[in-house]
This record gives C-alpha cells, structure tokens and sequence, in this order.
C-alpha cells in the first residue's frame, strides 16, 4: 500500500476529501519522524514499536578496488511488530 491509497482510505473512511486524507497521513508519519528524531521511541499498542538503532563505526571494503574504507557511526530507524500483529500474520 502506497502513501497515496492509505490517504485515499482514510478519506473514504471519515468522509473528508483526499486533501484532508494526505494532511492526516502527512501528520502521523511528521510526528513519528520528530519523536524519534529526539531520540524517543514511538510504541502503538497491537502494531509495534519505533525506535532508534545506533550502529557502531567500522572498517568495511569497497566491493570494486578492494580498498578498506572507513565506515561513520550512524543511526536508523527500527521497527518491532507487537505479538498482535505477528499472529495476525500467521
């Protein structure tokens, strides 16, 4: 499902237009980013779980010369399906 159909679902759903559908998708995925952007973790009861990954700098090779590079510390975004969702899957 595209960020498009989900905009479109959630009008049909409240009887708004599609504007208002992308506004409120727009809305949710805005504050899910600025919270784990502070560092928080965003936890919605029988879906799952957003948090923040660090990983650890490291030695990596480039794939074409075979020359060791250095690869930064970064952070990602994680997500932990919530025992509702993963036997709903199954």
């Amino acid at each position: 499902m595209s960020k498009k159909e989900l905009a479109e679902l959630l009008a049909g759903e409240f009887n708004t237009s599609k504007a208002d559908g992308e506004r409120m998708v727009n809305f949710i995925f805005e504050k899910i980013s600025n919270t784990l952007t502070k560092g928080q973790e965003v936890s919605i009861a029988g879906f799952g779980k957003f948090s923040i990954s660090e990983r650890a700098a490291r030695d990596g090779r480039n794939p074409a010369t075979g020359q060791t590079i250095k690869i930064p510390a970064s952070k990602a975004a994680k997500f932990k399906a919530a025992k509702q969702l993963k036997d709903a899957l199954n």
